[in-house]
């Protein structure tokens, strides 16, 4: 059981580590990015609560590849990537330790994290070692390029100082298109006189989702009010 839980929790570990690291110029508080973390395992059940009536009223057939769209477009990634949204926007964004674009990603990722760590635990205790391994290269990392997607542009509403609705509204749109693609091509690797190796696409868009998300980082790590080099360089100017 500890070996499971092992698994379930160190990629989630290991990517909020490496986002934190990635924070150099003003790192925020620890209490603070636990607390996001929580917010992600509470996010979850937010998911159950909007998923439930969804799932009684609006019902899709299982193995066609229309609604199989529906469903991982709308009923999967939009109401998880809206549930994590929730608690980023509303609740991390006003926060003052909220105080340069990429403080988005960093509680963003947390979040996410939060959110895909405590599905892992479920999945894996429900389905094993080999999930686990599977999930640790492939779902969690996924939740993260959402989650850097998701900071990204709040990062840009919060500080850009103009288009604040327009980058709020990319902020939840852009982490469900990739959200709902990388789905979308898992859920119909199974259908019958579908394309048994379509799942390539899934990875496809996981790995497209990493190159974006490696430079948004970047992009916001250049944009910090706190990184003296680009200070003095302005100040030259």
């Amino acid at each position: 059981m500890l070996e499971l839980l092992g698994i379930a929790l160190a990629p989630g570990v290991a990517i909020m580590l490496y986002i934190y690291l990635k924070d150099k110029h003003e790192r925020e508080p620890l209490h603070l990015l636990i607390t996001s973390f929580l917010y992600g395992a509470f996010s979850t059940l937010v998911t159950l609560v909007i998923s439930w009536p969804l799932n009684t009223f609006l019902i899709l057939k299982e193995g066609d590849i229309v609604d199989e769209f529906f469903t991982a477009f709308f009923k999967v990634a939009l109401v998880e990537e809206f549930s994590k949204f929730f608690f980023v926007r509303f609740i991390l964004y006003p926060n003052r330790n909220f105080n340069e674009p990429f403080d988005g990603i960093v509680y963003a990722v947390m979040v996410s994290m939060g959110f895909a760590t405590l599905e892992n635990i479920m999945y894996i205790f429900e389905y094993g070692f080999q999930t686990g391994i599977l999930r640790m290269f492939t779902a969690v990392p996924a939740h993260a390029t959402f989650g850097v997607m998701m900071g990204f542009y709040l990062g840009k509403s919060k500080f850009t100082h103009s288009r604040t609705l327009y980058f709020g509204f990319l902020a939840l749109i852009a982490p469900t298109i990739f959200h709902g693609s990388y789905d979308y091509f898992w859920f119909i690797a199974e259908v019958k006189d579908v394309w048994a190796g379509i799942w390539v696409f899934a990875i496809i868009s996981l790995v497209l989702g990493l190159i974006l998300s490696r430079n948004a980082i970047r992009l916001h790590q250049q944009a910090s009010p706190f990184n003296t080099a680009t200070v003095d360089e302005n100040n030259r100017i």
